[in-house]
């Protein structure tokens, strides 16, 4: 019986592991991942229970400095999400300097009063001295309610955090049904794993100017899904690479989806995707409306 809950931003710079770090916690793939800062664009909760607490966690983008109408409503969401919370985890690297963005992270916790746990992630790539130090060097800006040194990506450390974070819980109805672990709708997590794809074979800036929008999902009699995704980029020199050599790039993004979203879904599921060109659409407020990206 549900008789708490507790809401937890997780917040920090671009490739910190928040999402790497939700996805561990709630123990499903949530969140998109790779290797290139800002690939999480949305808001996007993810729900645990815990004993009689649901725990409900808030991936959001990494805090950036905006070149793009796309990058100031990233950073929107980011400032928003640490505003209404009942407490914020803000995941750092093993660096023992608080640098520029985590200093503004930390003043806007400030100024709100708001109860913040310091998780440093990646600790399975330090020794126990540096690790010491990045707590000392953190422990000297801010007093944080906890810090818990964690490697969401080898599983430690996640139970003294959740332990940390419940002590937050607040009396009060679920939040979420039973049965749901994220807001986000099918087509939209599916559309998301494809854009994972794109970040993960492609180079430079290119995957950041893409967007994925699922045109078509349908399920047939035997239980397959039909799936159609047009991936819309910036250039056609883009289009050309994202398509590849007798469409080779193209075939790979598909398939490596496929096999996501079939595990995702638990169905069989056919892809088709098309790539079309939209220039700036990153600076067009109507095409960020379009693609979901809204206030």
């Amino acid at each position: 019986m549900i008789d708490q809950n507790v809401m937890v931003t997780i917040a920090g710079r671009p490739n910190v592991g928040k999402s790497t770090l939700t996805n561990a916690l709630v123990g499903e793939k949530i969140s998109i991942v790779s290797n290139k800062p800002q690939t999480t664009r949305n808001r996007i909760f993810a729900v645990l229970e815990r004993g009689s607490t649901q725990i409900v966690l808030t991936d959001t983008p990494g805090f950036h400095r905006a070149r793009t109408r796309l990058g100031d409503y990233m950073v929107k969401v980011v400032e928003e999400s640490v505003a209404d919370v009942d407490v914020i985890a803000l995941v750092v690297e093993p660096i023992a300097n608080v640098g520029e963005q985590e200093q503004l992270l930390i003043e806007k916790i400030k100024g709100m009063k708001a109860p913040a746990v310091l998780v440093i992630n990646k600790i399975d790539t330090v020794e126990k001295q540096t690790l010491l130090e990045v707590i000392a060097a953190y422990s000297a800006v801010h007093e944080f309610n906890a810090i818990v040194p964690v490697s969401a990506k080898k599983r430690q450390g996640l139970d003294e955090l959740l332990d940390e974070l419940q002590k937050f819980a607040v009396e009060g109805p679920q939040l979420f049904p039973d049965d749901m672990i994220t807001d986000q709708p099918e087509r939209q997590i599916c559309a998301e794993m494809i854009r994972e794809k794109l970040l993960l074979c492609l180079d430079h800036e290119i995957p950041h100017g893409t967007a994925v929008e699922i045109t078509k999902f349908s399920q047939r009699e035997n239980g397959v899904i039909d799936i159609e995704a047009t991936i819309i980029c910036e250039k056609d020199s883009h289009k050309g690479i994202i398509i590849g050599k007798k469409g080779a790039m193209l075939k790979k993004i598909g398939e490596l989806a496929r096999k996501d979203i079939e595990h995702f879904m638990g169905n069989q599921v056919f892809l088709q995707t098309w790539v079309k060109v939209k220039e700036n659409w990153r600076d067009s407020q109507a095409q960020l409306r379009n693609f979901g990206y809204t206030e």
